[in-house]
This record gives structure tokens, sequence and C-alpha cells, in this order.
């Protein structure tokens, strides 16, 4: 359902949400380090999050990226509607163009139930409700 650019920028949102605390800002090397992504995905991804004000970033010497107090308690979906668009809760499960209602593929009314309740799930889910169980070693953002 997510794209894996998608996937990488949860993962890298995550990570900048767990340094709230502290206020450190990270690079782009680290970032990409510690989800083990592409330094050139991760640096795109980032420069859309923080066009659309899912994150921050600052220059200079002591720059880097970084969030704010706001943008910890955003949702998830704020970082789904960056990087793969609003349309990603209507699509079709197997990619059909003129897949609906009336004209449904043949898994159309089971990947719509799925799809709506992983939808209110990216709705309800802030990014802080993800951050701490990481900070808390109960969940991971590597294998």
């Amino acid at each position: 359902m997510l794209s894996l650019t998608c996937k990488t920028a949860i993962k890298a949102v995550i990570y900048l949400s767990s340094k709230f605390e502290s206020g450190e800002k990270s690079g782009i090397k680290e970032i990409a380090e510690y989800i083990d992504a592409s330094e050139h995905t991760v640096g795109k991804l980032l420069q859309t999050l923080v066009k659309e004000n899912v994150i921050n970033s600052s220059k200079g010497p002591t720059g880097g990226f970084y969030m704010n107090a706001t943008q910890q308690r955003q949702p998830i979906i704020n970082i789904v509607f960056a990087i793969d668009g609003k349309e990603v809760f209507n699509q079709c499960g197997l990619g059909l163009s003129k897949c609906s209602a009336t004209h449904p593929c043949p898994i159309h009314n089971d990947y719509k139930a799925v799809r709506d309740l992983f939808e209110k799930l990216c709705s309800n889910k802030r990014v802080s409700d993800l951050c701490d169980p990481v900070n808390n070693g109960l969940a991971y953002l590597i294998g």
C-alpha cells in the first residue's frame, strides 16, 4: 500500500522524533545509516518533508534536520500525504485504474476494508506514539 520511499520517510521521521527531547539535529548521512537507507533517497525525502512542514531543517555548522513539539504531535498520515499523496487511500489493491464499487476488482471489498482501517490508523497515530516504543526499546526501526 505504501511506497518504499514513504516507509523510509516514516522511519526517518521517527528517528528525528527520537532526538526531540535532547534537542539534537541530525544530518542526512546519520539518518540514512541508522535506518539503513540510501543517502540519496533520504536526502530527497527529507527535502520534501521540510517543504511540507512535517520536519524542520537549519543550515550551517550546527544545522541539520529536527522536529518541534507541534510536529511531534502530528498524525502519521501527514507523512503519507507528503510522500505518496492523498490518493494512496483510494487505489485499487490490484493496481487497476478503473476499480470502483460499481466496477470492482476481485479483491475490492476486502482490500477497501483493510485500506480504510489503515487510513484510520495513520490518522489516529501520532509521530510521538510511534517514537515512544522505539525510545523504550520495545520497537525497532531496523531489521
